[in-house]
């Protein structure tokens, strides 16, 4: 698996899908990126597992 990977998201305040890069050698992230689109605030989530596959949550910074 490449250590970086490129995932389409939905904004969950616009519902735009805009594309984040993801370093799958960490295996928990957490950090917050603006929309491309509407620019608003978006927290992300991210745990790879031992064979390098991201689940990635984005949500409100709020929540």
């Amino acid at each position: 698996m490449n250590e970086v990977d490129a995932r389409p998201i939905p904004c969950p305040y616009c519902g735009e899908t805009i594309e984040i890069l993801i370093d799958c050698s960490i295996s928990a992230q957490n950090y917050i990126e603006d929309c491309e689109v509407c620019c608003r605030p978006i927290s992300f989530a991210v745990r790879v597992d031992e064979h390098g596959y991201a689940d990635v949550s984005a949500s409100h910074e709020d929540e």
